[in-house]
């Protein structure tokens, strides 16, 4: 069986993709959110990365080559991004999980300024 037909691996995959459709679609209202609907978006992003992490960590140990060549494009897009070539992805995904609680952090200063 290939990597892709996975009953694991595609309901992951479907759970990634809505997650993203979710959270494209509230993204540009995150300014206008309550403070309860900012700190539900934010949680959804950390579930969002925490999937994806765990679905590139399958890509890497994975040897179907349709896994392999998606953990090639995965690279790809981070460099067309401007990240370096050799960086190692789950530094970038521990990068985004310190971002996610930085943005935290500033939901929780924002509202004790109001």
């Amino acid at each position: 069986m290939s990597f892709f037909e996975s009953e694991v691996v595609r309901a992951e995959m479907t759970k990634i993709s809505k997650l993203q459709e979710e959270i494209y679609h509230n993204v540009f209202q995150f300014f206008k959110m309550t403070k309860d609907d900012k700190i539900k978006h934010v949680d959804l992003l950390q579930k969002l990365l925490n999937k994806q992490q765990i679905l590139y960590t399958r890509l890497s140990l994975s040897d179907d080559p349709e896994a392999k060549s998606m953990k090639k494009r995965i690279s790809e897009s981070a460099e067309m991004m401007g990240l370096d070539a050799n960086v190692d992805m789950n530094v970038i995904f521990g990068n985004m999980s310190k971002l996610i609680d930085v943005m935290r952090q500033q939901i929780d200063k924002t509202d004790l300024k109001d």
